[in-house]
């Protein structure tokens, strides 16, 4: 299991790079062209339209596997430290069941767009440039959901060990 969690590590880095490279390189080339040629490729300012949304997303997926996201964190100077785990564990379970909503519609969305062959720009189907939504919000919140289920796992450890103590 542990090597199958390293490659999808391993992908989401590359695909970061990937993406950000080819960014890079299309915006410059696009700038270069505009600047000195006055042309352009048409296809270019598209496509980094989707590689934007390619990238946040990913990047994103990035950020929970390092639980790096955006958090508003009010409560916990306020509560003792395993009142907090249990709080850690409520909040994860909210982003988790929210993200994996967003995922089952997301993939409602794409059937709905590959049924209807829905086309992008190049005729590109809209599912294919779609289809990171739903995947990249299943995966934030398959991972936020394990999560979860870790600072509950705490929360509990620690009521055992608190309750073997003498009083």
């Amino acid at each position: 299991m542990r090597r199958w969690i390293d490659r999808l590590h391993r992908a989401e880095d590359g695909l970061l790079i990937i993406l950000l490279s080819s960014m890079i390189v299309l915006a410059g080339t696009q700038i270069f062209l505009r600047n000195f040629f006055n042309s352009g490729f048409v296809w270019i300012d598209p496509l980094l339209r989707i590689l934007v949304l390619w990238l946040g997303l990913i990047g994103a997926t990035v950020a929970s596997r390092h639980n790096k996201h955006i958090r508003i964190d009010l409560l916990s100077r306020y509560f003792e430290r395993n009142t907090n785990r249990l709080i850690q564990a409520l909040v994860e379970q909210v982003s988790a069941w929210t993200c994996l909503v967003v995922a089952w519609y997301g993939f409602d969305w794409i059937k709905l767009d590959y049924a209807d062959a829905v086309t992008s720009f190049a005729g590109l189907p809209a599912w294919a440039v779609e289809i990171i939504v739903p995947l990249a919000f299943a995966l934030i919140g398959l991972r936020y959901l394990l999560r979860s289920l870790l600072w509950a796992r705490r929360y509990c450890l620690h009521l055992k060990v608190n309750a073997r103590r003498p009083q």
